[in-house]
């Protein structure tokens, strides 16, 4: 049976490589060896990729908000990231008398872990991934659910009611959003025919993004509420008497934090392009002609554009009270999934095996639905629209008596 190391071509060249660095009485270190390679190399360019995002994000947001970013500390302000590290790194770790030693460590560690893992399903290359798992899709939307149990945790183990509240209703929303992000996939994973992350890249003869244009909006805004961001991000609404679950954390513990909550946007733009926008592949050319340049900077040229667009959300939208983030959950974005879902089921089963006229038909007809669903939505929205402030009425005060 064929493994997923044998078409793996990055791993067979470092095994190689080992192989003949070391002692044949030592060829099982080789294994462990790339291995430890390759996830090195990973892990620090998320890492790396998360530090320039949040200084692209604060140069990106001045822009919008005709401000300047970050310029002091290194030239254009590009060490800012490091220096905002060391002061992390330099603060004082506190941690309360009532919180609960273990899981208060935890909750950070699970939501770093969390973020790095998902990056071992996603393919860099053509024959270079770390794993090839022939469930990857279930891989991605199983693994964040741990970042789920962990902001329960962080609000649990701080022993302060308000971060408790905080991390119940963080985890309400995400398990809301969960639903209609799973449910949109449905129908990536009808065209493909496969979980394979890898078998879905070679399957986009067209992007995706043109085939499953609904799936890909109820998809970029449920993962914009998994990551708490704008518009959904609530913990840092100027309304809340505190910060949601990570109340209580100071130090490298709100480091981790934060790390996970931004290197979450990297993951989720990798994802992104996996899915919908061909991965590695050139977008804009059949996938059987000569790729100008390497594979890794199509990934990572379309990393950054996806990026660049949740800082474009950030920058745009105002953010939503809690019973309109719940409420376009299941009244809006579940229902869009389901009818994405059945729209491009009925296609296949039109054209089990489509031409490349047939194709473009099918973009036709999905971007119909999509505006026309968008449309309807909309306006259904717009007529039910509630009031919170309609059953207030301004009462006369009494003259003062002089």
């Amino acid at each position: 049976m064929e493994s997923s190391f044998d078409k793996n071509a990055l791993f067979a060249n470092l095994n190689d490589i080992y192989l003949d660095l070391l002692p044949e009485s030592l060829s099982w270190m080789a294994y462990l060896g790339t291995g430890f390679t390759i996830v090195f190399i990973l892990v620090n360019a998320v890492l790396l990729l998360t530090a320039f995002g949040t200084y692209m994000e604060r140069r990106v947001l001045g822009r919008f908000q005709t401000r300047l970013g970050p310029n002091r500390v290194g030239p254009f302000g590009l060490l800012q990231p490091l220096a905002d590290l060391l002061k992390l790194m330099t603060k004082e770790d506190l941690r309360p008398d009532s919180a609960d030693r273990l899981t208060f460590f935890l909750a950070p560690v699970l939501m770093v872990t969390s973020m790095l893992v998902v990056v071992a399903v996603i393919p860099f290359g053509k024959d270079s991934f770390l794993a090839d798992l022939n469930i990857g899709v279930l891989f991605l939307v199983g693994i964040p659910t741990i970042a789920t149990v962990a902001m329960f945790l962080g609000g649990w183990g701080s022993g302060n009611r308000f971060a408790l509240l905080g991390a119940a209703r963080a985890v309400a929303m995400l398990i809301s959003y969960e639903v209609p992000m799973i449910v949109s996939l449905a129908g990536i994973l009808i065209l493909a025919g496969s979980m394979s992350l890898v078998d879905i890249v070679e399957a986009q003869s067209l992007p995706f993004i043109l085939l499953q244009p609904l799936g890909f909006f109820v998809f970029i805004v449920a993962a914009s509420a998994e990551m708490n961001r704008s518009p959904f991000d609530l913990m840092e609404a100027e309304s809340e008497l505190t910060a949601g679950f990570h109340t209580e954390f100071s130090g490298m513990r709100f480091g981790l934090l934060q790390l996970a909550e931004f290197g979450e946007v990297v993951v989720t733009s990798a994802i992104l392009a996996t899915l919908f926008l061909r991965g590695w592949e050139n977008p804009f050319i059949p996938a059987d002609w000569k790729q100008v340049l390497p594979p890794q900077v199509w990934l990572l040229g379309k990393i950054l554009f996806f990026m660049l667009i949740f800082t474009w959300i950030r920058a745009t939208l105002p953010r939503m009270r809690i019973d309109q983030v719940m409420a376009f959950a299941w009244k809006v974005l579940f229902p869009l999934a389901l009818i994405n879902m059945f729209v491009t089921a009925a296609m296949v089963v039109a054209w089990p095996d489509p031409t490349y006229t047939q194709l473009w038909v099918m973009v036709g007809v999905n971007w119909a639905v999509a505006a026309g669903c968008l449309i309807g939505f909309s306006l259904a929205l717009d007529k039910h629209r509630v009031n919170p402030t309609g059953s207030v009425k301004l009462v006369k005060m009494p003259k003062e008596v002089s």
